[in-house]
């Protein structure tokens, strides 16, 4: 089974570096996110045009690699879930988690027992294709692998503690602009009430032994953010950071 970079790193008290994968699902994304030295990627199928397929084929070329793949699913219904799980894919992100049952749902789709319900189909892409022995195999995998639970709504942060309580989460993810969107001050990431949010969902975190992670767009707002708590940082998507690079060389050359 894949190491998983993510959470080896956590258990060392270090803060794993990430990036998401929205636009560039290519077959050259794995090493050269791996050679930028990133630790792990969210592979997304919310907002972007990947499917199951798609995934699939990242998820194998990030095999050849050392970063962990997770993946952001559209929905926390379990045939989303499972079925990325068995691509091999070391873990789930889910948007908009609003409750612990809606949290314990997830669980239950992504874990097998005791810990979840997650469904046997061994021996295929998740297995490299080798039949493993089940009992040890599934003990293994709900060790291995990580729930990122999204907090994108008012509703969320009323059942903090409730969610944060919940064994199966791993990391307290904000979903920075929905959650704005939901407290009515969306894009005012410097408001006084969104930065008292996020202090609420570090603090949560470090209370129930949890990881709090964030996506910032600049090395700036990580800065502000890492300061609040935050110690799982993905760093911007990836199409913005393509547009980034290539705006700055094209104004200069117009310059020119």
């Amino acid at each position: 089974m894949k190491p998983n970079r993510l959470r080896e790193l956590l258990a060392k008290g270090q803060t794993p570096l990430g990036h998401m994968v929205q636009e560039f699902g290519t077959r050259g994304i794995a090493k050269l996110t791996e050679n930028a030295g990133v630790d792990f990627v969210l592979i997304d199928m919310e907002h972007s045009g990947l499917d199951l397929g798609a995934v699939a084929d990242l998820v194998a070329w990030f095999k050849a690699t050392h970063v962990a793949p997770i993946v952001r699913v559209p929905a926390t219904e379990y045939h989303l879930i499972a079925r990325v799980m068995d691509t091999g894919a070391l873990g789930i992100m889910a948007p908009n988690v609003r409750t612990p049952e809606q949290a314990q749902k997830v669980i239950d789709a992504m874990r097998y027992k005791p810990e979840g319900n997650r469904g046997l189909g061994l021996g295929s892409a998740h297995n490299d294709y080798i039949p493993p022995t089940p009992h040890e195999y599934m003990y293994e995998a709900n060790r291995n692998n990580l729930f990122l639970c999204q907090i994108e709504s008012t509703t969320a942060l009323d059942n903090l503690d409730a969610i944060a309580a919940l064994p199966g989460v791993d990391v307290l993810w904000v979903g920075h602009s929905d959650l704005s969107q939901s407290m009515g001050i969306v894009g005012e990431f410097e408001h006084p009430d969104f930065i008292a949010a996020l202090k609420k969902v570090a603090e949560a975190a470090k209370r129930h032994g949890k990881a709090a992670g964030i996506q910032p767009g600049s090395v700036k707002q990580a800065r502000e953010w890492m300061a609040l708590g935050y110690n799982v940082i993905s760093y911007a998507v990836d199409h913005a950071i393509y547009r980034a690079g290539l705006k700055v060389a094209i104004e200069e050359l117009r310059s020119e």
